[in-house]
Order: structure tokens, then C-alpha cells, then sequence
């Protein structure tokens, strides 16, 4: 089965795991990452650059109605919630859901409303829930969840929620997540948006 686009959501720890993540996919990497990192909400667009030094994918942090592009890291900016639509992603200060704006749960449902089966939906290292139940909508439509290993992660309790609320995710280390993502964003694969 075919995909057509990663959401990745991550919190305490992250900017390291998604380093690491991110390095270890081709250039020619063939389908859209969209990111949802928890920061504080003064942060700025520094993420994009500290993430940009370690892939040879483009990264941008989204502004209301970015278009969706393939082997393009899609980076969620502070204080926003990031919504998924079909070929371009758009923002809303809506109140934060658990604490969190922007919330991995509202980025992964609106990725599964939109994308259904062919969403792949993954959850980092992080502190808190946020991102189980958004995964749980992911699975239910069909599409891919994968977490990484608890046991890897810098903070386990994200990942342990997500683990907890989908159960039949596959739960792989980080360099085994950059694998199983590497051959699911082959170029001849290719995504349609």
C-alpha cells in the first residue's frame, strides 16, 4: 500500500529525535512530512533552521495555507494549531487542546478526516498525551501508526500514552523508524497530494 503523507508529533526530547529521524532519509525522500513539536509559543522559527542543518530534505515552518509538498519537512509554528487539509495545511488559534497549541492530536485527526488509509502517523519522545488519541484516528482510518520504542525515547510517557491507545502500532527504535520511513517514501511510490 501506497501513502501519500507522514505527520510526525513529538514534545520533551524531540528536537534531537528529529534530528536524528530526518538524517537518515534520502533527498529524494518522495512524500510531505508535516512536524508538530511542542515549544513554547515564543520560540520563533529556530526549529526550522536547527532541523535544516541535518537533512538534505527542505524544511519550512507553514504559514497559513502552505501548500503541501512532497520531500518537504512541513514544520508546525509556534502557538498554532496546524490543520491538514487536501494540498495545503492551515492554522488556527483555537483554545490548546490538553495544554498544547500546537496539539499533535488536532494535526493527526484532521491528517486522518482528510488522507484516511493513506496517512502514516508517528510519535516521538514527549512528556505528556498529546498524540495517542490523534493516532487512535489514524488507525481507524486505515492508515499506518508507528511509535517509537518508550524504552529509546528521552521521555517515555508520550509514547507509553500512544502505545496505550493504539496498541497495534509498531513500536521501533528511532534508526528503525528512519528505515521503515526510507522505504515507504521511495520516489517510485510518489504521493499524490
Amino acid at each position: 500500500m501506497g501513502y501519500d503523507i507522514v505527520v510526525v508529533g513529538t514534545s520533551w526530547g524531540g528536537l534531537a529525535a528529529l534530528r536524528e529521524l530526518l538524517a537518515g532519509l534520502p533527498g529524494d525522500f518522495a512524500l510531505p512530512l508535516i512536524v508538530v513539536q511542542h515549544r513554547h509559543r515564543e520560540s520563533g522559527a529556530m526549529l526550522t533552521g536547527l532541523l535544516q542543518d541535518h537533512t538534505a530534505l527542505h524544511v519550512c515552518e507553514v504559514d497559513d495555507k502552505t501548500p503541501v509538498a512532497a520531500g518537504t519537512v512541513h514544520v508546525a509554528p509556534a502557538d498554532y494549531h496546524l490543520l491538514v487539509d487536501r494540498g495545503f495545511l492551515s492554522l488556527t488559534m483555537d483554545e490548546p487542546v490538553a495544554f498544547s497549541r500546537p496539539s499533535i492530536d488536532v494535526t493527526f485527526a484532521s491528517a486522518a478526516d482528510v488522507y484516511g488509509d493513506r496517512v502514516v502517523g508517528i510519535v516521538l519522545t514527549g512528556a505528556n498525551s498529546d498524540g495517542a488519541r490523534g493516532l487512535r484516528r489514524i488507525a481507524d482510518r486505515g492508515g499506518l501508526a508507528l511509535v517509537q520504542s518508550p524504552a529509546t525515547a528521552e521521555s517515555p510517557a508520550m509514547p507509553s500514552a500512544a502505545l496505550r491507545e493504539v496498541p497495534e502500532a509498531r513500536t521501533l527504535t528511532l534508526h528503525e523508524l528512519t528505515g521503515a520511513l526510507a522505504e515507504i517514501g521511495q520516489p517510485a511510490r510518489g504521493a499524490r497530494l
